[in-house]
């Protein structure tokens, strides 16, 4: 298959999966030998685990499981989303707390991934990075730059932006 070729099927897979400027991760991946496709389906599947905006159900979810479970790992959550709620704390407001925290430990693993310590190096002579694997485990290129990419892969598209008068959520 000719490069131009690989560019548009790749450009198509990559719109069909949503992707920001699908071409430009095409080229990229193409042109720069990157693998680009690799790197945009780790970010969006990171983001999965980033609470939807808008989506309150996982506070019940927490307080519920808490209650199952009060001296389960990660049970505090319970008593403290009580007292937030009692306090008054709005919903929508621990959901974007909650969101801008779950983003800052995603950049900061995507970061660590990308960019290993220097101290890690020294003390056992190892590094660590993101592959992609083929079926047979033969490992292939490195996945990198995680991070710089890791708003542009918002679901919202907004960059962790706060919504805007006209998206209908701010005062």
């Amino acid at each position: 298959m000719n490069r131009d070729q690989r560019i548009a099927d790749l450009t198509e897979l990559l719109t069909q999966l949503g992707a920001p400027d699908p071409a430009a991760w095409a080229r990229s991946e193409v042109e720069e030998e990157l693998p680009q496709l690799a790197r945009y389906l780790f970010l969006t599947h990171a983001w999965r685990h980033v609470v939807d905006e808008g989506d309150e159900s996982w506070i019940d979810a927490w307080l519920e499981e808490a209650e199952r479970q009060p001296r389960a790992p990660g049970a505090a959550i319970g008593p403290a989303l009580r007292r937030l709620l009692a306090g008054g704390a709005a919903r929508s407001d621990l959901t974007d707390l909650v969101r801008v925290m779950q983003y800052s430990v995603l950049f900061n693993l995507c970061l660590l991934v990308d960019d290993p310590p220097p101290a890690i190096e020294t003390i056992s002579g190892q590094q660590w990075a993101l592959v992609e694997v083929d079926q047979e485990g033969t490992v292939g290129r490195h996945i990198a730059g995680l991070h710089d990419s890791l708003l542009e892969t918002d679901p919202t598209g907004r960059e962790m932006r706060p919504q805007s008068e006209d998206d209908g959520a701010l005062p």
